[in-house]
């Protein structure tokens, strides 16, 4: 597969690199990343990475903007989006062909080509094996790409402390902060939060409720949001807030938005990506995401996940 996606590359003048709406680094690492290499591997190519920016996030790297022409006779590669709906621009449709590069379960299998590697603990993690591959085929690696890939394996390891995190993902870590790029700095723009989000983040210790058998919940409602000045996607950043609490299993974040609410689901252990899948959602075994329209279906998602951790 990798052979076939670095021969497609060599195959067109202009790609286009897309990832998902409400970005994490991993997001950005993957597509910045690959973007990256393409542009020091192919000088005379035309290389974009674009998509709606995540202001928390544009440390990473700032997007292209481009017209709708430059599709045409494109190639378009999408990094870590499991399924179409989540895909940031929906221009992605207007290229020549379609990859799609991914570790999520392959429940929407989109694309002309698709490499899905559910082993892998982040896309950047895939970027940066796709460059092992090619390094011998003029693939070639700079400081910017291995800054964004690391970033991305990082973010989407939880700093190398979730499970999917393998022997494999510290080996190409290894290898990568032998570039020249400042970690420090990287590690602070990745965690340190700002005083509000420090302040709501009090609140939700403080706040959670246990629904038995190791399920936890938070709500977060736009008053409260407003109590605190800050938006939904800084909200989100808490997600692993009761992850170091003794007793819990899994958890729910329901965050409200104007026109929905947002639920982010995480769990040490039970399996919560097929909740998420029953409500418009979906995800890692381990970290999933859904959207719900009225509290009403927030009290059903919270009665799956205590179910799903009754069974453990």
């Amino acid at each position: 597969m990798k052979e076939e996606i670095l021969e497609t590359i060599k195959q067109y003048q202009t790609i286009i690199l897309h990832r998902h709406v409400r970005p994490d680094p991993d997001a950005y690492g993957s597509q910045g990343g690959l973007a990256e290499i393409l542009k020091i591997s192919f000088p005379e190519k035309n290389i974009y990475a674009v998509g709606k920016p995540e202001p928390s996030l544009e440390f990473l790297r700032t997007l292209d903007k481009i017209s709708d022409e430059v599709y045409k006779g494109a190639l378009v590669i999408v990094c870590d989006t499991a399924n179409q709906e989540r895909i940031c621009d929906s221009r992605y449709r207007l290229g020549d062909k379609l990859i799609k590069i991914d570790h999520h379960p392959n429940e929407d299998p989109y694309g002309d080509i698709l490499w899905v590697d559910t082993s892998a603990s982040s896309v950047s993690e895939m970027i940066y094996e796709f460059y092992l591959y090619g390094r011998e085929k003029g693939l070639q690696m700079n400081d910017e790409a291995a800054r964004l890939i690391f970033g991305g394996i990082v973010g989407d390891t939880g700093r190398f402390l979730y499970p999917s995190t393998t022997q494999r993902t510290f080996d190409y870590a290894g290898e990568l902060i032998r570039y020249s790029f400042d970690r420090n700095e990287l590690y602070d723009h990745l965690y340190e939060l700002e005083p509000n989000v420090i302040k709501l983040q009090g609140y939700i210790l403080q706040n959670y409720q246990l629904l038995g058998h190791g399920a936890a919940a938070v709500k977060i409602k736009k008053e409260l949001m407003q109590e605190y000045n800050l938006i939904p996607s800084e909200a989100s950043q808490l997600v692993s807030s009761l992850g170091d609490i003794k007793g819990i299993k899994a958890w729910c974040f329901f965050i409200e938005e104007d026109d929905q609410i947002r639920v982010r689901l995480r769990s040490k252990g039970p399996v919560i990506n097929q909740i998420a899948m029953r409500y418009n959602g979906g995800g890692h075994p381990l970290a999933a995401g859904a959207s719900v329209y009225s509290w009403e279906d927030v009290e059903k998602v919270a009665a799956d996940l205590v179910a799903v951790c009754k069974k453990e």
